[in-house]
């Protein structure tokens, strides 16, 4: 779940980007409606900047879109939002530590966390665990040279920008921001306490392996590193996947039926398994180009 979360969370931040590169050939679908057409390209929202993926056929649609489609805005206003929110939900009250409402089991944990981390206690003994638990995650990733600006999400954004497209997205940040922040409070202090031992290790370790598979455009591998490990957490993966992947299919046949095409970019583990936004096309009988 925190490496979901951790995607989901990265858009939020910006760490500067290096040069070189490394081939990648990310899986991209295509589907025509009575009208529209659709491209579909999964992203890794944070990625090392030395991958590079855009393949001609990205770029040829990329060109033809009229349209550009993201889960989220990540304009001003929509991070100063985003910013109001966690300043409202991500802190405890006044007087409370983060270190202090965990057992001496989990203050080894969180300790080791820290420091497998290097963040003082004091960057995050005042986070609600939620938030503790992302933080902790995102500075593993950028000391392993991993880069939200070099995410798939941005640069898209970028050519969107550059060629003066229209641009559509399928949530607000509030709804976005509901799936980070637990309203149970004993729930979050337990599933921090869990993440502990996993937040020790190198975030890198865990989210290297779904880079490779998105690089070489292996839905299927995917599916199995980021869905599978959310079966266990039916709650949570009908929340973060299936319900979200239902109101997008809907949105899409909306725009299927409109005279322009779309390019859209979600979060890769959307496209990928039975229940993708690919296979829900497929079953709703549109014609579906792609891996």
């Amino acid at each position: 779940m925190k490496r979901i979360l951790a995607l989901l969370f990265a858009l939020l931040f910006a760490v500067p980007a290096f040069a070189d590169a490394r081939p990648a050939h990310p899986a991209l679908w295509h589907v025509r409606g009575k009208n529209g057409e659709v491209w579909l390209l999964g992203s890794i929202h944070i990625l090392p900047p030395d991958i590079a993926w855009h393949t001609p056929q990205i770029d040829k649609a990329i060109a033809r879109a009229g349209v550009f489609v993201f889960e989220v805005p990540s304009d001003a206003a929509s991070l100063g939002r985003m910013q109001e929110l966690i300043a409202a939900q991500g802190y405890l009250p006044p007087g409370e530590s983060l270190r202090a409402k965990l057992d001496p089991a989990g203050q080894a944990d969180f300790d080791a966390a820290l420091a497998g981390a290097g963040l003082p206690l004091v960057a995050v003994d005042r986070d609600r665990p939620w938030l503790a638990s992302l933080q902790i995650m995102f500075v593993q990733l950028t000391r392993a040279n991993y880069s939200p600006d070099s995410g798939v999400d941005v640069e898209v954004q970028h050519a969107a920008d550059a060629a003066h497209k229209e641009k559509r997205y399928f949530e607000t940040i509030d709804q976005q921001f509901a799936l980070l922040a637990p309203g149970d409070a004993g729930l979050e202090l337990n599933e921090f306490k869990s993440d502990l031992k996993d937040l020790a290790r190198p975030a890198d370790a865990e989210i290297e392996p779904l880079v490779e598979a998105w690089a070489k455009g292996d839905p299927a591998a995917i599916d199995r590193l980021m869905n599978s490990e959310l079966d266990a957490f039916p709650d949570a993966r009908k929340a973060l996947l299936d319900d979200r992947n239902q109101r997008w299919l809907l949105q899409i046949e909306t725009m299927l039926t409109e005279k322009r095409g779309f390019f859209i970019t979600v979060g890769a583990g959307h496209l990928a398994g039975p229940m993708g936004v690919p296979a829900l096309l497929r079953k709703a009988g549109y014609k579906v180009e792609g891996p």
